[in-house]
């Protein structure tokens, strides 16, 4: 068989050797010999009976990837390695560009309150609290959506036009702190609130492809996109930091810090066309295609599930009731004290770190020691499954006695006795509170997918996240009554 093939090959190539040589430009090939099929003896012929047009470039006839030049078997023999993790590292980059959004914002606060809303009180008060709606409603409903409307699309589409408006409203932002806003200043309100709803409406379409193309790889990959998200609070935070280091006004140090947010979002861009360049995305990608391609019943189970069987959403829920619990409690908790009141807490020493209390104690600490919880919580599962919903109930402790510490709301008059009185035992707390996030959080993710059968692994994952997201909009919902709540007049009286 193997020598009839070699055979077949070397008849064929020099037949069509021959008529390239004759005439370089297309050919139109006389009729062949008939092939009957009939098993008696004769060969199939290596051209087809109707006309065939040849050019020299035959690779542009639309054969798939893995069988041009039979680079498939050879990669398959030897498959190709990440080299210097370029592809590890420009995930874990992307990874940073979906979060870069909320923690650009959200660190702003000096910027926004006491220089673009200081001559109207009421929004600078509340700012914190507007923006974090207007990040995470859109995350809200996207997440919702998804779960019970499958949202496709080819990737490349969504990511670069997804990242285009990103761009483009930091572009707006940026442009926002050049100019003099004092006389207009509801109007400048009003306009960054859209501005961050639309910013985060389509990096919540970014966040989900970039999760969508992690996933054609092994699964550290998807990691290195986690990975790259928790690091990014804590380069917000440095960022910001130099733009106020090396600026002498809130206005130029704004413009500055935006613009590197916006470059990140250029990197990202940049980088996501430089992955089919690569070997080893390459072969990932199309191992994918040609899987699909290979294995029918696989494709029709990807895309047609509905259609096989019907999605039990209330037997998910139920199985996994205790954990979506977990997931929302961490999350409202967390919520309810950062960003709003715990970057309205005060030091009690005069002088205790300057100018950098709030931005060490509250940003740095938080977004530093929740990457660090969710570090741990990938090295060591504790609490188990069964207890882990007395390591989050716990956590409500903490709204209280972050109330209690130097909290001070703008604009308000404090009331309730402070009791926290060690500016030390307070960082203490925002230490523990920010660790106890990031691992109370990341163990509840990866319990969820196993309470439930393995073929409802995937839609209690999405349920989880959309659990994730509900509890973020309920705590910074909550945030809004914690300067009511220090400043009743019944604390007067004890």
């Amino acid at each position: 068989m193997i020598l009839g093939a070699m055979e077949m090959s070397h008849q064929g190539g020099t037949e069509a050797e021959s008529l390239l040589r004759a005439d370089r430009g297309a050919v139109m090939m006389p009729p062949q010999r008939r092939w009957d099929g009939k098993g008696d003896g004769e060969k199939a012929p290596f051209l087809r009976n109707e006309p065939v047009k040849l050019t020299p470039a035959w690779e542009g006839s639309n054969l798939p990837n893995d069988t041009l030049n039979l680079k498939g078997v050879a990669m398959e023999l030897a498959p190709p390695k990440d080299r210097w993790n370029l592809i590890y590292l420009t995930l874990l980059l992307h990874g940073l560009g979906t979060l870069t959004a909320w923690n650009m914002f959200i660190t702003a606060k000096d910027y926004f309150e006491k220089y673009k809303l200081e001559n109207t009180p009421h929004y600078a008060e509340n700012f914190m609290t507007y923006v974090g709606w207007a990040c995470q409603v859109p995350n809200l409903l996207f997440s919702w959506t998804n779960i019970f409307v499958k949202i496709g699309g080819n990737l490349t589409t969504r990511i670069v036009w997804s990242l285009c408006v990103e761009v483009l409203i930091f572009v707006v932002t940026v442009v926002l702190a050049m100019v003099d806003s004092r006389e207009w200043t509801e109007i400048f309100f009003i306009l960054t609130i859209i501005l961050v709803f639309l910013l985060n409406g389509f990096n919540a379409i970014f966040q989900n492809s970039v999760y969508g193309l992690a996933a054609r790889l092994p699964p550290q990959y998807t990691g290195a996109v986690v990975l790259g998200s928790n690091i990014c609070g804590t380069l917000v935070v440095f960022i910001q930091w130099a733009s106020d280091v090396f600026t002498s006004s809130y206005r130029t140090s704004a413009i500055y810090y935006f613009i590197a947010g916006m470059f990140v979002l250029l990197i990202c861009f940049d980088t996501y066309f430089a992955l089919p360049l690569n070997r080893f995305y390459r072969y990932h990608e199309t191992l994918q295609e040609r899987t699909l391609r290979v294995n029918p019943a696989l494709a029709a189970t990807n895309q047609n599930a509905p259609v096989q069987q019907k999605t039990p959403y209330g037997l998910i829920v139920r199985q996994s009731f205790m954990q979506l619990y977990n997931i929302f409690i961490v999350f409202f908790v967390t919520l309810a004290i950062f960003p709003a009141i715990h970057s309205d807490i005060k030091p009690m020493s005069e002088g205790f770190l300057g100018s950098n209390f709030v931005r060490l104690t509250c940003f740095l600490t938080f977004n530093l020691t929740a990457m660090i919880g969710n570090i741990t919580a990938s090295m060591w599962q504790f609490p188990s499954q069964k207890w882990l919903f007395l390591f989050t109930t716990v956590r409500i402790l903490f709204i209280p006695l972050f109330l209690l510490c130097n909290y001070h709301p703008m604009n308000r008059k404090r009331t309730m006795p402070v009791l926290v009185q060690n500016d030390w035992v307070y960082w203490t707390l925002a230490v523990v509170m920010g660790w106890s996030s990031g691992h109370g959080s990341s163990l509840g993710m990866m319990y969820v997918s196993g309470t439930v059968a393995p073929e409802n692994a995937m839609t209690a994952g999405m349920i989880g996240g959309a659990t994730l997201v509900t509890g973020i909009v309920a705590g910074i919902t909550f945030s809004k009554f914690g300067p009511a709540l220090v400043s009743l007049d019944a604390w007067t009286s004890m």
